[in-house]
């Protein structure tokens, strides 16, 4: 491993663009890889991946080859315990590092969402008994706010500059691809009592017309951000 990446081009300091099109590379590699398995149909209808094995299987993608990109001089990629993914609502959070102070300039807070027949519950796919403990113990009513509201706050918390990613892996019209919503304005649907959930995200795709893909999705934060 080590002679490979000895082989592999590591660029002295990542610019914006190198960061936007190797990080554009490494969440296609994800996607790509995640998609196999969301296409494929066992003959015998035994092969069902749970919906924890496919956010595993992108993660684990995305961080393989951000290690042979060398992408963590620019973006670090942190997976959330058991107990962060029940009361902060997030799967994982990328952070594009400033490359002067190596602080965070952007964050990136990722949910992943499912087809209801992969989507047991609200509980981060963790037993009642354990759920109830974590909030109990952190002081939470587990049925006041749905997961992907918890992150909402969990992102508004931090900053303007700390988004929401909810990543759909499939919708019922188109089971094969995966979609993404990005935002930094969720909170203002909870200032107006509107209940934000699966349901809610995946309004927003109803009637698009067009979509960008990961690089466009990146050019347009990273843009924005590194400009002011």
């Amino acid at each position: 491993m080590s002679l490979f990446r000895t082989l592999w081009p590591k660029p002295s300091k990542l610019t914006p663009p190198d960061l936007i099109h190797l990080f554009g590379d490494c969440i296609r590699a994800a996607s790509s890889r995640t998609q196999e398995y969301l296409l494929f149909r066992d003959p015998e209808n035994k092969f069902h991946p749970e919906s924890s094995t496919l956010c595993e299987i992108f993660l684990m993608t995305f961080i393989q080859r951000s290690e042979q990109l060398n992408l963590s001089e620019g973006v670090t990629c942190t997976a959330m315990t058991p107990e962060q993914k029940v009361l902060l609502g997030a799967d994982w959070v990328w952070a594009i590092l400033d490359h002067h102070s190596r602080n965070p300039k952007i964050q990136i807070a990722i949910q992943v969402l499912h087809l209801p027949r992969r989507t047991g519950d609200n509980r981060g796919g963790l037993s009642v008994d354990v759920y109830r403990d974590i909030m109990r113990l952190a002081g939470i009513d587990g049925e006041e706010k749905t997961r992907t509201e918890r992150m909402v706050d969990f992102c508004s918390s931090v900053s303007r500059d700390c988004y929401a990613l909810f990543l759909l892996f499939g919708r019922q019209t188109d089971e094969g691809n995966i979609y993404g919503l990005l935002s930094n304005n969720l909170h203002a649907a909870l200032g107006k009592c509107v209940t934000i959930d699966q349901s809610f995200i995946d309004y927003f795709f109803k009637g698009a017309k067009c979509f960008v893909n990961a690089t466009g999705m990146l050019q347009g934060l990273m843009g924005v951000t590194f400009a002011k």
